[in-house]
């Protein structure tokens, strides 16, 4: 990482942990790998942002409202808390997604001013980590690269829901072949 970039932490929340209200399997072993991301985007002075899944209860994407998921990352509680071991810095940029209860969003840029956080710290490169790989660091990824971003995933500090079986494979293609660099076993 070097000056114009930003790391992005996508989404490592507890309800998306062993335990949480919509685990993902390992979804906690992204923690200790991201944290030294973090470390090292400190000591570069690279910025930091986090993003959160913040729901109102009865979201459009719960299952009670016709969604495909249980009622997960409900605003102010503790399964929308970031993991507990997660290290962001006090100076992380908090992005606060999907908090609509009648809209929905996989991406960190979908309803939020994150482009404009990116813009305005003259951000050119995304570093993106986080979870899941098959939807929020897919679709953050994704509009990362439509809004003109340099985009590297961070392939071991992510992982999959799998609703089907490869998905997260399928969605790392799909970053590939969009033009993101997968960062695969980094050593940091």
């Amino acid at each position: 990482m070097q000056s114009g970039d930003a790391l992005l932490i996508v989404d490592v929340q507890n309800d998306f942990c062993p335990d949480g209200a919509l685990a993902v399997k390992d979804g906690d072993q992204v923690v200790p790998v991201l944290n030294k991301w973090i470390e090292d985007a400190q000591s570069r002075g690279i910025p930091v942002y986090a993003s959160r899944d913040w729901h109102p209860p009865r979201h459009i994407s719960f299952q009670e409202r016709g969604g495909p998921w249980p009622p997960h990352c409900v605003q102010g509680t503790s399964g929308a808390a970031f993991h507990p071991d997660l290290k962001l810095p006090s100076t992380a940029g908090i992005i606060s997604k999907a908090d609509h209860p009648d809209v929905d969003s996989y991406s960190a840029f979908g309803g939020t001013d994150l482009t404009a956080r990116l813009r305005n710290a003259r951000v050119q490169r995304l570093w993106i980590g986080g979870l899941t790989q098959d939807y929020c660091v897919r679709f953050t990824a994704l509009d990362a690269m439509r809004e003109g971003f340099e985009v590297h995933v961070i392939v071991d500090g992510t992982r999959a829901v799998n609703v089907n079986p490869d998905d997260g494979r399928r969605a790392l293609e799909e970053i590939r072949r969009a033009g993101a660099i997968l960062e695969e076993a980094v050593q940091r």
